[in-house]
């Protein structure tokens, strides 16, 4: 019994080996893990008493040899436990890291739906996910040059968020893509409708100076000349005041 005592301990301390980087990884937090584990233990365990067994019947009989060819194949086994523990381990840590990929993604996910604070035009103001990107896709369908579904990417924006803080340039760029194609008539209901919206809007001076070229466009210089006016009067400190001052000479 004392040698039974002495291959106990051993086969203990092998076992123990194996495990040490998994408990402080805190991988016994883990219900699988701990299955998988004390399954390797209970076939540890049944090695101990195989070889309890081999001893008790063979104490008589060429006992060393014995216990050396049962020590050979308890380290075989050994060691093939220890392959399945780094295995579970690895396994165990990749899917600990996709956990945490799920959800620092998941996160993200959830940051993209949230409403966020923003300053636009000067004005800060809370703005839905869906209300940037519907403004965001008529932009860009503005930038790709076709025009008339730009017009009806800002008329849908607007049907959609009247009250958006980006309805000031959703008006503005609408106008502008009328304008784009030479439709005048579209254009100024447009601008004008930006200037009396929102009239300390900064694309309200630039808006105003638009229908006056439409308005000489039309061969209406009456009209243009009291829009060019009322740039130098209600917004005499811009550059589209400076640009007024030019055209009303070249009016007279």
């Amino acid at each position: 019994m004392k040698k039974n005592s002495v291959h106990r301990v051993l086969l203990t301390l092998a076992f123990a080996g194996c495990f040490p980087a998994m408990a402080s990884a805190g991988i016994f937090d883990d219900d699988e893990a701990r299955k998988a584990i004390l399954d390797l233990r209970a076939k540890i365990e049944a090695l101990n008493a195989r070889l309890d067994s081999r001893i008790e019947t063979k104490a008589d009989k060429s006992t060393a040899l014995d216990l050396a060819n049962e020590n050979e194949k308890l380290r075989a086994e050994l060691a093939k436990l220890r392959g399945q523990v780094e295995v579970l381990a690895n396994d165990i840590a990749n899917a600990q890291r996709r956990q945490q990929d799920f959800y620092v993604d998941l996160d993200n996910r959830i940051r993209k739906l949230e409403p966020k604070r923003m300053v636009v035009d000067g004005r800060e103001a809370v703005i839905e996910p869906g209300e940037e990107r519907a403004f965001e896709g008529a932009m860009n369908v503005y930038k790709s040059g076709d025009f008339k579904a730009a017009v009806n990417g800002f008329s849908g924006f607007l049907n959609s968020y009247p009250n958006s803080v980006y309805a000031g340039q959703a008006q503005y760029w609408m106008g502008n893509s009328y304008l784009a194609q030479r439709d005048c008539k579209g254009m100024i209901p447009v601008m004008q409708q930006l200037v009396k919206s929102y009239p300390d809007h900064p694309k309200a001076p630039e808006a105003l100076l638009n229908i006056s070229l439409c308005q000489v466009e039309l061969k209406d210089k009456p009209a243009a000349k009291k829009t060019l006016e009322t740039i130098v009067r209600d917004y005499p400190n811009t550059e589209a005041a400076q640009a007024a001052k030019s055209r009303i000479g070249a009016l007279k």
